[in-house]
């Protein structure tokens, strides 16, 4: 008999073909059917969803930087610091879990945004740039072994939707923070271009006070010590890119970065020698007056190649960074006593650093659920230290050279990896197996003083992720992966610093790598207006980096990084986001984390049990007049170092926002550190030396930002989605 072919797609007109028969053989050939789209006109059809401020999932942590208030008008250190289970120090040095040793990437690969481990890289970065955070504290073989306790990557914004959209923002605050930054993308069927920029001139005033006593078998002295500094100046970061749709399997993305900054950073130190009765017998006043010049320069080739099987990817990623750095500093001495001359001194630190990587992962789905991965890479980095210090005794005089302070550092590292993974699904139960190998190859060389220490190392890294869905809401998770953390070059430096002539800071030619095996356990739980995160973990770890504090009759003290010996590290980490009403919800996260260190140095034993925990509450409050509030506490509390303690800090912080423009803008109302608290308080205490020293890098801030959307909806929090993605 007669048939005829009925086709149907949603947003065309549905297709009827003519009647027909068959042929002969029972076949008929209809050639093309052309569909037509459909010319009506619908009503707009909007599915709204609230990005939650956190994303729970068993292996990360995922925060969602534009869902958090306290970010307007902030930069990447300081968006760190309201991370769970990541902490910010007064210096802006990033730890994770209690540990320095933890690897910070852009985009899941080292960038020269954030620097060569200088803390001031994240500060010059603006937070309109950074759409999330995610910490992962047990990677897989597929990252770099770089890191004792896991990963911090910063994922930056770039849009997918089509047409154009953005963000522009600008902020003044008070002590002086003015800037102004956007975000912007523009796609098209073939073409994605997307850019962003942020330029900001800060000036932080900050101030420190230190006692010291020492009291040898010959010599007793003690003196006070008062600091107050304001650093910072202008600064921008640059960044523009572009995706191309070469076809339906090949996608190539460049980017290009740029960061400036000009610092002007000034300090006063004050010393009060003091005698037997605390009377004041000397008084010594250091001016300084710094300038310092930092210029990056980074560019990226990605390209992305897809297969017809679904899942099979191949990714090979170029990139290349210029970093140069400079800080010329003048210092001025003067002196209660007649007798003693004004003396005079200059300093010249000039880094200039050259990275190359290449890397290529290959991604092959096997059976329904199951995929294996490999990959290589490998970096080339070359490193230029000179640092110089100069002194005279009058300002007529000549400059003479310091030489114990003045020499050229060499550093080149060059480190080849290669990983495999596999990875698959049965019933409720999945698992993943990785190797990684890495080869490093370091040669560190002071030219003046004629010190090379070459080395180089085979390590292998397995790693496990075992997964085990308890139900649809409830899932644990076990996990193992060994992680190594190699002394950065600063660390290497036998001296950095010569602002207090009383305290030096520098690091350890002779210093090793530390390798640690981590082991995790954790539990999500989800439930309708929330989810717990419950972690525990433990972690042993060889050549463990500490730094000690050692003093000599003349009352020089100099601080430097040894291998001291092993640690172990015991811990517990319970995260959670619930929305208590519709208009008040809150995340919370506490770590209580117990280590024991083993070691001594020239005889002497550092042996130490550590008992700490730190945590944070953050809340948001939704008011009539769609006027959001949330307040944000830390909490850090004391604990036992090598050669002393250091005492709790405790930061509160205030946010007001709403909507302006018909909701197309947004003002904000920021105080951070509202009693102005966050102050590092330590005492070391030797068989000879006693010390006391409180240090606050920045002053209590006040903030109002202004934001501004075209064709792009506004970041805010709610209740929890895609918690369930796989690992």
């Amino acid at each position: 008999g007669q048939f005829y072919v009925e086709a149907s797609f949603l947003s065309y007109q549905t297709y009827y073909s003519e009647p027909f028969e068959l042929d002969a053989d029972g076949k008929r050939d209809l050639g093309k059917l052309v569909m037509e789209e459909n010319a009506q006109m619908l009503e707009e059809v909007v599915i709204e969803a609230e990005r939650s401020q956190m994303e729970f999932k068993l292996d990360r942590r995922v925060f969602n930087v534009g869902a958090d208030l306290s970010n307007a008008g902030s930069n990447a250190s300081e968006i760190l610091a309201n991370v769970p289970s990541v902490d910010v120090d007064i210096d802006g040095n990033v730890s994770l879990r209690g540990s320095e040793n933890v690897r910070i990437l852009v985009d899941g690969k080292q960038s020269g945004l954030t620097g060569s481990g200088n803390a001031d890289a994240l500060r010059m970065l603006q937070g309109n740039m950074v759409e999330k955070i995610e910490v992962i504290t047990n990677p897989s073989s597929k990252y770099e072994a770089e890191g004792e306790v896991g990963i911090i990557n910063i994922v930056l914004k770039k849009e997918k939707q089509k047409g154009f959209n953005g963000t522009f923002e600008v902020q003044g605050g008070y002590p002086t923070n003015y800037g102004t930054s956007y975000s912007i993308n523009y796609r098209r069927k073939w073409i994605n271009l997307f850019a962003s920029s942020g330029l900001n001139y800060r000036r932080r005033p900050g101030q420190g006070s230190s006692f010291q006593e020492y009291n040898g078998p010959d010599t007793t002295y003690r003196f006070e010590r008062d600091r107050d500094h304001r650093r910072g100046g202008l600064s921008t970061v640059n960044r523009v890119g572009a995706d191309f749709f070469i076809n339906d399997q090949n996608t190539l993305t460049t980017s290009l970065l740029y960061k400036y900054a000009d610092a002007d950073n000034t300090a006063l130190i004050e010393y009060r020698d003091l005698n037997q009765a605390e009377e004041v017998v000397l008084s010594t006043i250091r001016d300084e007056d710094e300038n310092e010049i930092s210029q990056d320069i980074e560019v990226a080739i990605t390209h992305v190649k897809t297969f017809e099987k679904e899942g099979q990817e191949w990714t090979t990623d170029l990139r290349a960074t210029q970093n140069d750095d400079s800080e010329l500093a003048q210092l001025t001495q003067t002196s209660s006593s007649p007798f003693i001359p004004n003396s005079f001194q200059r300093s010249s630190n000039t880094e200039d650093e050259r990275n190359y990587i290449l890397q290529s992962d290959y991604t092959h789905p096997i059976g329904k659920k199951g995929k294996f991965e490999t990959g290589v890479r490998a970096s080339i980095r070359r490193i230029e230290n000179f640092y110089s210090v100069d002194l005279k005794d009058s300002a007529d005089a000549e400059w003479e050279p310091l030489t114990d302070f003045t020499d050229e550092l060499i550093y080149t590292e060059n480190i080849y990896a290669a990983y495999a993974l596999f990875g698959n699904e049965w019933k409720r139960f999945s698992y993943q197996f990785g190797l990684r190998s890495e080869y490093t190859d370091i040669r560190t060389e002071l030219r003046i003083s004629k010190q090379v220490n070459p080395r180089d190392y085979l390590n292998f890294f397995p790693s496990a992720h075992l997964n085990y869905e308890l139900s649809e809401f409830n899932s644990l998770q076990v996990s193992y992966s060994r992680r190594l953390s190699r002394p950065s070059f600063r660390e290497l430096i036998p001296f950095f610093s010569y602002t207090d002539p009383r305290n030096f800071y520098g690091g350890n030619p002779d210093l090793d790598p530390e390798y640690t095996d981590s082991y995790e356990a954790g539990f999500l739980s989800q439930f309708d207006r929330g989810s717990i995160l419950t972690s525990l973990y433990y972690r042993h770890t060889t050549a463990n980096t500490q730094r000690i504090t050692l003093t000599d009759t003349t009352g020089l003290i100099r601080t430097f990084p040894i291998n001291l010996g092993t640690q172990d590290a015991y811990g517990l980490e319970v995260n959670m986001s619930y929305e208590i009403v519709d208009w008040w919800r809150f995340n919370a996260n506490v770590n209580t984390y117990y280590a024991t260190i083993q070691g001594e140095y020239r005889g002497v034993s550092y042996n130490t049990d550590v008992l700490t925990m730190s945590g944070r509450i953050n809340t948001m409050i939704t008011l009539p007049q769609e006027i959001d509030v949330q307040v944000a506490l830390r909490y850090q509390a004391p604990q036992a170092t090598p050669q002393g303690r250091r005492l709790s800090i405790t930061t509160f912080d205030v946010d007001a926002s709403r909507d302006v423009l018909n909701g197309n803008g947004t003002l904000i109302f920021s105080v951070k550190d509202v009693f102005n608290s966050q102050i590092r308080r330590s005492i070391v205490q030797t068989e000879f030396l006693y010390s006391e020293s409180a240090f606050q890098w920045r002053a209590r801030q006040f903030l109002l930002t202004f934001s501004y959307r075209i064709n792009k909806q506004k970041s805010r929090g709610g209740k929890p989605e895609g918690l369930m993605d796989e690992y």
